[in-house]
């Protein structure tokens, strides 16, 4: 059965994209078969896979609101084995839109339900909000990864999500769960950064994940360029803590497939 996982913060800035990004293209590589939904409106995980926003005809807009089949808009990345359900400037209207029509909760859920024998992850990247279209990516998903930026605010706000998961747990979906808390754009150098580290994982001390996810120029220039960090810059400090959170997340060692080693000594 495929996993589908949210990557939830109401606040913005904490890395929620970039995790959705690399998460998904780190499980592409080991040939898990993964597909990303961008529901946030600014379309940050689609121009993160090199696609224009403006460009895009078919959007994850017409799966929710004109109950468009998900296949017709499903776009195949540069990546191995990463799909793409994009985002476009319609999304932004679409929290007006969904008051009105039946099941408005279930709109995302029941456009997934339709393809995800097709995929072993589905991860979808949640506005940073908690409206309408965050409520369907928790009423989608099985779990929900949390970023939480390693700053003086991080708890700031993250009750009420929690509250939130816990209410759609309770009334809409009984499968959600809370993945994992990642802690992001950590500077080591900092006393504030040990101070929010030790505030999470008394908080989540079972929920919060060992990798740390530090503050990194590539990881910080690679969507700019369109690429996910691996294939930007494999060696970077960035690279190697979303090879780290991706283990945690499976269980396992991470093992690239050797289709994709094959096409990269090919320079493909």
């Amino acid at each position: 059965m495929p996993k589908i996982i949210g990557i939830c913060n109401q606040k913005g800035g904490t890395g929620k994209t970039t995790t959705a990004i690399n998460i998904a293209s780190f499980l592409g590589l080991t040939q898990k078969k993964t597909l990303i939904v961008d529901m946030d409106p600014q379309a940050n995980a689609t121009s993160g896979l090199g696609l224009e926003k403006t460009k895009v005809s078919l959007s994850v807009y017409d799966c929710l609101i004109n109950s468009i089949h998900p296949r017709e808009v499903i776009l195949e990345s540069a990546y191995p084995n990463l799909f793409l359900l994009p985002s476009g400037l319609n999304l932004s209207g679409a929290e007006i839109e969904l008051v009105g029509l039946e099941e408005r909760e279930y709109r995302l859920k029941k456009s997934l339900d339709l393809i995800k024998e097709d995929f072993d992850f589905i991860i979808i990247d949640a506005p940073p909000s908690l409206g309408l279209l965050t409520l369907n990516v928790l009423v989608a998903s099985h779990s929900i990864i949390i970023p939480i930026q390693c700053e003086y605010y991080a708890l700031e706000g993250l009750s009420q999500l929690l509250t939130t998961i816990n209410l759609v747990k309770s009334n809409l979906n009984p499968l959600l769960e809370v993945e994992g808390v990642l802690l992001t754009m950590a500077d080591f150098r900092t006393n504030l950064t040990q101070e929010v580290i030790m505030e999470i994982r008394k908080h989540f001390p079972e929920n919060s994940y060992k990798t740390i996810i530090p503050r990194n120029i590539k990881l910080a220039e690679s969507p700019s360029f369109g690429k996910p960090v691996y294939f930007y810059d494999r060696n970077c400090l960035g690279t190697k803590s979303y090879w780290k959170l991706t283990e945690e997340i499976l269980r396992e060692p991470l093992t690239i497939g050797e289709k994709v080693q094959d096409s990269e000594n090919q320079g493909v």
